[in-house]
């Protein structure tokens, strides 16, 4: 089955199932593609920290903190999350606010934004304070009768059940899904080259950007002509014009052009990369036939945590000893097999997983010690490990499609752990190009 070029451009060039895909798209409508945040925080009726559960509706999370900051006249800072959630979706999940009252929140109005007020703590919600999401999800413009679609959707699920799930990648939206470009900005961060990677963020251009944007982009790619592109450039384009900005009044300050964005978002361009040789490194054990759902001598696995997670602060090397105990782990869920995202101190496998590891991060040519950042010491990485099999195990159910006459959709439901992908699993029932998932 082929593989989307964008995709490949992400690390992924497989399928694990075998079956045909349904086909269909993703979002038709914003309603489609429902998220709700599962956390075990339980929140009382005291503490510093205003707590309560945000409704978005088509917003972008750090274009939602911006504004609800702003409205609140407060900084940012005082506005914790736990995960970024999909802009193009209707998400529900908790916030806190530092010193804040609830009578202050009935003043508020956003578009398509709704607060409600669940209690108070004195402990903030912070990124990574959750355990997981919900999802419920609708793909429509099926081209096939409610019978075919039923059998595949099954056949599909049949295999993953086999296999134990799909392999954990990271899905389009860690890279963009139109412009595929945060992994390699960080991939020049950690070689070091800090203009090329400002370069690249502002100005390199993909074929399915708009053509005014594709215009605008490769003018300042090959002129540097900053004060041209603040003149030129859409002004939805925010992030880049901010840079440019920082470029016309201190030029060659590119670590201070960088330095302009949000922590959060100057990290994910490290992060991707990562993610990137992390996709490569989970494609090549497939494709040499070793498991994931199963341990060999020389990997690396994690255990669960009281939450049922992976908790990959815990890790353990297998040897020829222990393999059969972590083996009866794994089938009970109580252990899970992973793969690095590499840093500065990464904990590298042995045997196999190891040779696939060493092979694929020494073929990126990226120095080790690029990783540290010596220019944005903020932005260096250690590595951690990170499971390589994403379990879920979806109900759904098809029919008519009311919004395309003569098609069909289906409706899924299914959970996955923090830091998953829903498209990491949809992408085997559908088998599509990707933007139609976005």
């Amino acid at each position: 089955m082929q593989i989307p070029e964008i995709e490949k451009k992400t690390g992924i060039d497989i399928y694990t199932t075998t079956t045909e895909g349904i086909g269909g798209m993703l979002r038709q409508e914003i309603d489609d593609f429902i998220v709700t945040e599962i956390t075990n925080r339980e929140e009382g009726d005291s503490g510093k920290e205003l707590i309560l559960e945000l409704t978005k509706r088509n917003w972008d999370m750090h274009h939602v903190i911006r504004d609800l900051s702003r409205k609140f006249g407060i900084s940012q800072q005082r506005i914790g999350f736990a995960g970024t959630k999909d802009r193009r979706a209707v998400t529900t999940q908790k916030i806190s606010i530092n010193n804040m009252t609830p009578q202050a929140v009935d003043g508020i109005f956003l578009k398509d934004v709704e607060l409600k007020v669940i209690g108070r703590s004195n402990k903030p919600v912070k990124l990574g304070d959750l355990t997981g999401n919900g999802f419920k999800i609708i793909v429509r413009d099926i081209d096939l009768s409610e019978d075919e679609l039923q059998t595949r959707l099954q056949k599909t699920t049949d295999e993953i059940l086999q296999s134990g799930g799909v392999p954990n990648f990271f899905g389009i939206q860690r890279f963009g899904a139109i412009r595929p470009i945060t992994h390699l900005v960080g991939e020049a961060i950690v070689h070091g080259n800090i203009e090329e990677a400002a370069l690249a963020y502002i100005a390199r251009s993909f074929p399915d950007e708009s053509e005014e944007n594709r215009r605008v982009r490769d003018h300042v790619f090959t002129t540097r002509d900053y004060a041209w592109g603040l003149e030129q450039y859409p002004l939805n384009l925010r992030y880049e014009r901010s840079m440019m900005h920082h470029l016309v009044t201190a030029p060659n300050d590119f670590e201070g052009a960088f330095g302009i964005l949000a922590k959060s978002i100057r990290m994910l361009f490290v992060h991707a990369y990562q993610s990137y040789i992390f996709n490569q490194i989970l494609c090549e054990r497939v494709k040499i036939g070793l498991p994931l759902n199963a341990a060999i001598e020389g990997d690396i696995v994690c255990f669960k945590n009281k939450d049922g997670l992976p908790d990959t602060s815990k890790t353990e090397k297998v040897t020829s000893q222990k393999l059969n105990g972590i083996n009866n782990l794994i089938k009970r869920k109580r252990a899970f097999v992973t793969a690095p995202l590499i840093g500065y101190s990464t904990e590298w496998a042995s045997g196999q997983q190891g040779e696939i590891e060493h092979r694929i991060f020494e073929n990126s040519g990226v120095p080790i010690e690029g990783f540290k950042v010596p220019t944005m010491p903020e932005l260096a990485s250690k590595g951690l490990r990170r499971e390589m099999l994403l379990y879920a195990e979806p109900e759904y159910i098809a029919s008519e499609d009311e919004l395309n006459p003569g098609k069909t959709k289906t409706v899924l439901e299914f959970s996955l752990p923090k830091g998953s992908y829903a498209t990491t699993l949809l992408r085997e029932y559908m088998k599509v190009d990707p933007k139609r998932m976005s």
